[in-house]
C-alpha cells in the first residue's frame, strides 16, 4: 500500500473512466437530492471525497461541503474539475482527521466505510463524525449488505463484474468479517490487478458503532430514492442522527 492507500496516481488516473456508471445522472440525482433535504442551510462533510463525484453536482446545489481524503492524487483530480475551487479538502484518513467548523450532516457513500478494515477504526470513524455533526445533525453511509447468502457452501469467491476489459472478484475471509476486492483490468494491452482489502458489516453493528457514538437511526432505506428496506436488499442507505439537545 502507498502512502495514498490504495488510491495512487496509477488508480487515480483513470478512476472516473473505470467507475464510469457510477457518474450516470441518473445514478448521482437521487443522492444530491436526499443529501440537499438532510443538509438544508448547513454544511455537508463528506468523508472519502474522491475525484468530487457526489461533491461537485452537491455544492453545485448549493451546499457548502468540505471533504477529508488520504488520496492526495484523488485529490488533485478533484481540484482539477471546474467547481472545486469552491470545495474545502482536507488530506487525511477520515476515521481520525478533523476539520473546522460543525456539519449539518455528513456522508459515506459507495461503500467507503468498508474501506477502515478493523472494527475499531470503523467505530472511531463514527465518534469522530459524531463530534463534527451540530445538534440534530446527520450521519448518512450507503453500504452493500454483505452478500454470504450468494455464496455457494466452502466457496470463498464471488464474480461482482465481467466485462471485455475488465473483470471484478470479491474474496471473502468470514473467519474475519473480511472482503479483498481483486478487480482485473486490460490498460494498454496489458493486464493489470488492482487488489483492495475492505470489513464488511451487518447494519445492525452499524447501529450499535452509531450508540457508541451517541447517535440513533433515523431512517433506513434499500436505495437513495427511499425504496423500502427488506431482506433482500443488496445495500442500505441508512442515517443516524445527533441528538438535538
Amino acid at each position: 500500500m502507498h502512502d495514498d492507500g490504495y488510491f495512487d496516481e496509477r488508480v487515480a488516473a483513470r478512476y472516473d473512466e473505470s467507475s464510469a456508471e457510477m457518474f450516470d445522472p441518473a445514478v448521482v440525482d437521487p443522492v444530491i437530492a436526499f443529501l440537499v433535504e438532510l443538509a438544508g442551510s448547513g454544511r455537508a462533510l463528506e468523508l472519502g471525497i474522491g475525484t468530487g463525484r457526489i461533491a461537485l453536482p452537491l455544492a453545485q446545489r448549493g451546499v457548502r461541503v468540505h471533504g477529508i481524503e488520504l488520496s492526495k492524487a484523488m485529490a488533485a483530480r478533484l481540484r482539477a474539475k471546474s467547481g472545486a475551487e469552491d470545495i474545502g479538502v482536507t488530506i487525511g484518513d477520515f476515521a481520525t482527521t478533523t476539520v473546522d467548523g460543525t456539519f449539518s450532516v455528513a456522508y459515506l457513500v459507495f461503500n467507503t466505510i468498508s474501506n477502515l478494515t478493523t472494527q475499531a477504526a470503523q467505530v472511531a470513524c463514527f465518534r469522530n463524525i459524531a463530534a463534527h455533526l451540530e445538534p440534530g445533525g446527520c450521519f448518512v453511509i450507503e453500504v452493500g449488505v454483505p452478500e454470504l447468502q450468494r455464496l455457494p457452501p466452502g466457496e470463498t469467491f464471488r464474480v461482482f463484474h465481467v466485462s471485455e476489459t475488465r473483470w471484478g472478484i470479491d474474496e471473502y475471509d468470514v473467519a474475519n468479517q473480511g472482503l479483498t476486492s481483486h478487480h482485473f483490468e486490460i490498460v494498454d494491452g496489458r493486464l493489470e490487478r488492482n487488489s483492495v482489502p475492505f470489513r464488511y458489516t451487518w447494519p445492525a453493528e452499524l447501529d450499535l458503532m452509531a450508540q457508541l457514538a451517541g447517535m440513533t437511526l433515523r431512517e433506513r432505506w434499500s436505495g437513495w430514492k427511499r425504496e423500502p428496506f427488506t431482506s433482500d436488499s443488496r445495500k442500505h442507505v441508512s442515517v443516524w442522527e445527533k441528538p438535538a439537545a
